[in-house]
């Protein structure tokens, strides 16, 4: 019998483990992350808690009232503030006892889970409401007529991003650090021709604020005020006086800032630069507490970095749905019902019939372009997670001898380009005309009058904008964005109609008929009603606690 021949086992060498050093700035943002504090829930005694049925009813409220005004996702908090607090100050100027008004709605409609906000929170939202009415009075007082809409609205704005940073202090500490982080990181690889470090860097954090935090106006004002101020209730009295006098300038100084042409300029660069701080945004949200153990070692960084970006490809394909029908609904809500309403009486005015037809294309046709659009966006693929792992970890790591480069923006266009700047702006001037031209032809065949085509016109060129919005959150997570052999001709035939629906969606919004409707018709006999109901539901509870 043969003695079997044992076979030897090769053992495969393992691979060390890369550590990577981090940066200053990478340390910091670990030491930011780690110091953060979840809000305490109030106790048992002290908690707010409102009823669910009356909640059901205000959610319902809140969801149909979001859908006619298209706005991100983080922002309809603060604005839903805004909103409550300005309709509730119109009754009660003085703003006395509304913090907790205030709260309740917001409860109400659930952009705070029930019992999460107590005592404590009415206390310090009323101190706020309070000191921002104080010096809105003390401001006005010395400014002339012309300027006191616009600074009362400054005032309101900064009232309103303090209370929502105030009930949210951990998810503002978060953004704060990694707001901070990518500043610090990105702010020394651009150079603005002709301007000194220090203003350039607050330009550069105005960009910032626009393309990864995506603020709104009044979130730009309250960031960029505290950037080189505090939050006015920081301030002792005495120092607050003379913030007050400043106030008139200091605003006029931020708003130009914001307004500035060279915003949009940085804000585009710095947008291509996102991908990775967006990945590492996600991983100091979703594990802070193992965040230098992932960063510190690079294949769990490579691993987080896959999983996040497989996780967000999906989400984006989810997202993208959902922002599609929330654009229909929108544009059917806000602008298509007026139109069609339009279109049949002028039609039989002008025109003495009406074509059904058009009728029909009109209604059916945006939607249709919307889904077409949406079949040819492409998500990022695993070659761009790789470029995002790699990039991350580039800036992340102690070694910076990668950073060579530096981004120049220039302030205005080169001398020796202005006369190909005029022939282009002639040449894009007679894009738009013949495209508008083709488009009024082909429908005329279709034997559509001046009105419907109009009508058409209006409808497309606000899908198109919409879809190309849609499109771009499509890009969001992609390092390096690759153009098709037709995409400039593509771009071409279609930058008017998207300059028509970029016109027509924000110029004319402040048209919105739906929002006036729902903001000073139908909300405030709503919440009243709801305000009904709250209070007897409760003193049913009271009068049963009573029997027990």
């Amino acid at each position: 019998m043969e003695t079997p021949v044992s076979t030897p086992v090769i053992e495969v060498p393992r691979e060390e483990p890369v550590p990577i050093e981090l940066s200053q700035y990478s340390e910091a943002l670990v030491q930011c992350v780690s110091s953060i504090k979840p809000k305490r829930r109030p106790d048992d005694i002290s908690k707010l808690t409102v009823s669910q049925t009356v909640s059901f009813l205000a959610l319902t409220y809140e969801k149909v009232r979001n859908a006619v005004e298209f706005r991100e996702e983080h922002l309809i908090r603060r604005a839903a503030v805004d909103r409550m607090l300005r309709r509730r100050l119109a009754l009660n100027p003085e703003g006395k006892g509304e913090a907790e008004n205030l709260l309740r709605e917001l409860m109400w409609a659930r952009y705070f889970e029930n019992g999460m906000l107590g005592e404590s929170d009415i206390s310090t939202i009323q101190k706020l409401i309070d000191l921002y009415l104080d010096i809105k009075k003390q401001v006005l007082e010395h400014v002339s007529s012309s300027h006191k809409a616009v600074l009362s609205r400054f005032i309101f704005d900064l009232l309103t991003c303090e209370i929502e940073e105030t009930l949210n202090p951990a998810e503002t500490a978060r953004n704060s650090c990694i707001t901070f982080f990518i500043y610090q990181t990105m702010r020394q690889k651009i150079r603005i021709e002709g301007m000194e470090d220090e203003q350039k860097d607050a330009f550069f954090f105005v960009a910032l604020e626009k393309a990864f935090r995506k603020s709104d106006l009044p979130f730009q004002r309250y960031h960029l005020f505290t950037l080189y101020y505090q939050p006015l209730s920081q301030y002792s009295e005495e120092e607050r006086k003379e913030i007050v006098e400043k106030l008139p300038a200091i605003a006029k100084k931020i708003d130009e800032m914001i307004q500035n042409p060279l915003i949009d300029k940085l804000s585009k660069f710095t947008r291509k630069q996102l991908p990775p701080f967006l990945v590492l945004s996600e991983l100091v949200k979703e594990k802070p507490a193992s965040l230098r153990a992932i960063i510190t070692r690079k294949e769990l960084l490579i691993q987080e970095v896959n999983r996040i970006c497989k996780e967000k490809y999906d989400q984006t394909q989810k997202r993208l749905q959902t922002l599609a029908f929330k654009s229909l609904v929108y544009i059917f809500a806000t602008k298509m019902v007026l139109a069609l309403i339009l279109e049949y009486p002028l039609s039989i005015l002008f025109f003495g019939e009406v074509s059904w037809f058009s009728i029909g294309v009109n209604t059916l046709f945006p939607p249709t372009l919307m889904m077409i659009i949406l079949m040819f966006i492409k998500l990022p693929g695993e070659d761009n997670t790789i470029r995002i792992g790699q990039r991350l970890t580039e800036i992340i790591d102690n070694d910076q001898s990668f950073e060579t480069s530096v981004a120049l923006i220039t302030k205005k266009p080169k001398a020796r380009g202005k006369k190909r700047q005029v022939v282009f702006t002639v040449l894009y001037s007679v894009v738009f005309i013949v495209v508008l031209y083709l488009i009024h032809e082909a429908l005329s065949i279709l034997h559509f009058n001046a009105i419907s085509q109009a009508i058409f016109i209006f409808f497309v060129s606000v899908i198109s904008f919409f879809a190309y919005r849609i499109k771009e959150v499509s890009k969001e997570y992609r390092l390096v964005e690759r153009d098709g052999f037709f995409t400039p001709l593509v771009d071409l035939l279609f930058i008017p109609v998207l300059s028509l629906g970029k016109f027509f969606s924000q110029e004319l919004a402040r048209f919105n008929f739906f929002i006036v409707f729902f903001d000073f018709i139908i909300e405030a006999p709503f919440k009243l009603i709801i305000e009904v109901i709250e209070e007897w539901i409760s003193f049913i509870r009271a009068r049963k606690e009573e029997i027990v």
